[in-house]
């Protein structure tokens, strides 16, 4: 089966959009951004794990020995690794340029005390998702977080599947995959005496397991019987997808109710994951043939790394450079949008594409075309 998911590559753009304007809605005073809706959009990011675990377990289901294993993590470290560690350095550039200009304008947290050296460090290392005693906040670019908890996934992920190979009980796969779920969530538990998974900088590890376990069993489902679903009719789909997103708007909307039962999310998520993944609703078609909508899902992981530091230097310059009122973010917010959304495209170009792991062969085929 060989398949490109571009409708979910699509959701990706959507709701990494959805998390910017959520990381916004603390700056501005309107309507527009202060709702139910976005200031809950904080949980599109176990969309993120969910989907990850999905197209993961498409490609890397094969691993079966510590070489390919150790193939599989250096490719994804690669993937995720330099745009994390090219921001982090930007907000450490930040927080210099902060003392410099504190005499000229007014800066709020002159001295924030999550962003220090020991915090510095357990963002290098990817350790930020994870209890780290004296750490109390997310800190530095606070969506690095979920890239912790991602690469956490990763190594239980590869390292389970592995295992499975090496033991001959890869027939058994889904009920270990299930097995993890069910661990994390019981830990989760453990933490709250509740379903709530909302966690960051303490068990967003666990959170991130969870989630993209959750995907791996929503593509082994998928793969399963997607040949049969398929010859359904495309009304059905519709249906079905009209009623996937509405379902998760309103658990949105509705998510200081929701949050305590939070692992919801994670069903609801797995739903619409299968759902679009045939690609043959209403709605999948409205979005395939928006070629903006390509190009967002395109930069989304960019957009989803860019998206705090530069909400921070646009409300310097609107809010207190030039004096706007934070009503004013009844608009500002698109602007800052295609701010983001630019200098994304940039980092997806010159970051993410000139970084990624090249395979000897494709280095050598390379070398080739330029002489």
């Amino acid at each position: 089966m060989k398949h490109r998911f571009e409708v979910l590559d699509i959701f990706r753009g959507l709701f990494a959009s959805l998390v910017f304007l959520f990381h916004l809605g603390p700056f501005a005073n309107t309507p527009v951004l202060n709702n139910r809706f976005v200031e809950n959009s904080d949980m599109f990011v176990d969309f993120f794990f969910v989907l990850s675990g999905f197209v993961i377990a498409y490609s890397y289901q094969s691993l079966a020995n510590q070489t390919q294993f150790g193939l599989f993590l250096k490719k994804r470290f690669y993937r995720i690794y330099p745009l994390h560690l090219f921001m982090l350095l930007a907000f450490v550039g930040m927080e210099m340029a902060k003392n410099l200009l504190a005499p000229y304008i007014r800066v709020n947290n002159l001295v924030n005390p999550a962003n220090n050296i020991y915090t510095f460090f357990t963002s290098l290392f990817l350790i930020n998702s994870t209890p780290v005693p004296g750490v109390k906040d997310v800190s530095w670019n606070i969506p690095s977080w979920s890239i912790s908890a991602e690469m956490m996934a990763y190594l239980v992920f590869g390292g389970l599947v592995v295992y499975l190979h090496r033991s001959g009980q890869f027939r058994a796969r889904n009920a270990w995959y299930a097995l993890t779920i069910v661990v994390s969530l019981t830990l989760l538990w453990s933490v709250s005496n509740s379903f709530r998974i909302n966690y960051s900088f303490d068990y967003g590890f666990l959170r991130g397991i969870l989630g993209f376990f959750t995907g791996v069993l929503c593509f082994n489902l998928f793969s399963h019987t997607h040949t049969g679903v398929r010859e359904w009719p495309a009304a059905w789909f519709s249906v079905a997808e009209i009623t996937a997103l509405l379902l998760i708007g309103l658990s949105i909307y509705n998510g200081e109710a929701m949050k305590p039962w939070g692992a919801a999310f994670e069903i609801l998520f797995f739903i619409c994951i299968y759902t679009f993944s045939f690609e043959k609703g209403i709605i999948s078609k409205a979005l395939k043939s928006a070629k903006v909508l390509h190009r967002l899902g395109q930069y989304s992981y960019s957009i989803y790394m860019t998206h705090a530091l530069l909400i921070s230097l646009f409300n310097v310059l609107f809010i207190r450079i030039l004096k706007f009122p934070p009503e004013a973010y009844s608009y500002l917010f698109l602007f800052n949008f295609l701010l983001i959304y630019f200098v994304s495209a940039w980092t997806y170009r010159h970051i993410e594409m000139r970084f990624q792991y090249k395979s000897p062969k494709k280095v050598h085929e390379g070398e080739i075309a330029r002489k």
